[in-house]
């Protein structure tokens, strides 16, 4: 490695760096993503837009993107079901690529014509995250045919494996949060019927939880209606 390599890489390593502490003070799993792609720009030579999407069950989602054009793709993803990040988290591999939109690709016939016609050149799909039934990809775009080469997968490759953990992090922090909410407004209703009706803890919890599976209702609303209104549920 020569020494003018050497520093470009120590360059980018505190860009990512700096990348990671700014993904983890963000106080939410959707303003993370926003930021992953932001960042995806600024960090991956060549790389125009930047997105995030998910596939679930065969179901393409965008969770983020730098723009409406990649918003288009990941669209035309889901109607062709076909493309790199498609592939990247139906077949959960690592790196897919087209390196230049402007030639006949056999792997995706149809999604390449259709991308160079939004005006990209070239891209790269990533496996972001993977859980059972929720599959994500990065996908970095250029509107130039070759832009992206080693170094640029490998720094990409870099990215999405620090952005996957932030992403896992926050998506945690927020589904405990959300407990915690659940749990603080459960027992303030249960503490509402003890203190109105003079009904057990026990008794009190079971009310809630009947009506609950009575109505379909999710328990946490039945409790929230409770604390808004004061009535017992049923």
């Amino acid at each position: 490695m020569s020494q003018q390599t050497g520093e470009v890489w120590e360059q980018f390593a505190i860009a990512v760096a700096d990348m990671a502490r700014d993904l983890l003070a963000q106080d939410s799993a959707q303003g993370t993503l926003d930021r992953i792609v932001e960042h995806a720009k600024v960090l991956i030579n060549g790389c125009d837009e930047a997105g995030i999407l998910t596939v679930r069950q065969g179901e393409v989602n965008a969770l983020a993107a730098t723009s409406d054009v990649v918003r288009h793709a990941d669209r035309i993803q889901q109607d062709l079901r076909e493309g790199p990040c498609f592939d990247a988290v139906t077949d959960r591999q690592q790196v897919y690529s087209i390196t230049d939109m402007t030639k006949p690709s056999e792997r995706w016939p149809h999604f390449t014509p259709r991308l160079r016609e939004l005006g990209m050149g070239s891209m790269m799909g990533f496996l972001l995250f993977t859980e059972d039934d929720d599959l994500g990809a990065l996908n970095l775009y250029s509107h130039t045919p070759d832009t992206f080469d080693g170094s640029a997968e490998r720094a990409g490759w870099i990215l999405a494996s620090h952005a996957a953990v932030a992403f896992s992090a926050a998506r945690t922090h927020q589904q405990l949060s959300h407990a915690l909410e659940t749990r603080h407004e459960i027992g303030e209703a249960i503490g509402i019927l003890m203190e109105r009706y003079r009904l057990s803890e026990d008794a009190a919890f079971k009310v809630l939880k009947k009506t609950s599976q009575d109505r379909n209702v999710k328990l946490r609303e039945i409790a929230r209606q409770v604390c808004r209104t004061g009535d017992r549920p049923g």
